[in-house]
C-alpha cells in the first residue's frame, strides 16, 4: 500500500502546484481567474489526497506487501487473487441500466433516470448474488 500511497500523494501535490501556476497564468494572462479550470485542478488534488492518506493510513496498519519492498521476489506475490465470475451477463445490464441513467439526464426525461436507478440497483443485487441463488447455491 506504499506504492500506492505514494503515487497518489504525488500527483496530489502535483495538482495543487498546477493549481497555483494556472490560476496565476490565467490572472496574469487574462484579467482574472478562470475559475472553472482552477476549481477542477484543485478538487482533482483534494480527491487524489483523500484516496493517497487512506492508503497511507492502511499502509500503517498492515505488514509490508511484497510490493513495497525492495528485495522482494516475483514468486512472492504468486497465488489466488480471488474468484471473478467467467461468463456472467450482469455487468452488460448493469451498464444498460447506466445507459438509461445517462440518458434520462441528457434529455432531462427524469422518470427514464429512475427507471436507469431501479435498473442498477436490481442488476447489481443481481451481480453480487449471483453464486448465491438457485442451482449454483451452495450446499447448505
Amino acid at each position: 500500500m506504499k506504492l500506492e500511497a505514494r503515487i497518489f500523494l504525488w500527483i496530489a501535490l502535483f495538482c495543487f502546484v498546477v493549481t497555483g501556476i494556472y490560476a496565476g497564468w490565467t490572472n496574469w494572462n487574462g484579467g482574472g481567474v478562470e475559475v472553472a479550470g482552477t476549481v477542477a485542478l484543485a478538487l482533482s488534488g483534494g480527491l487524489l489526497g483523500i484516496s493517497g492518506s487512506f492508503f497511507w493510513f492502511v499502509s500503517r496498519r498492515i505488514d509490508a506487501r511484497p510490493e513495497d519492498r525492495n528485495d522482494a521476489e516475483i514468486a512472492e506475490g504468486a497465488g489466488e487473487l480471488g474468484f471473478f465470475s467467467p461468463g456472467s451477463y450482469w455487468p452488460v445490464a448493469i451498464a444498460f441500466g447506466a445507459m438509461l441513467t445517462a440518458v434520462g439526464f441528457a434529455t432531462t426525461q427524469y422518470w427514464l433516470v429512475g427507471l436507469g436507478v431501479v435498473t442498477i440497483l436490481y442488476t447489481t443485487g443481481g451481480l453480487l448474488f449471483e453464486y448465491y441463488v438457485g442451482e449454483r447455491a451452495p450446499l447448505r
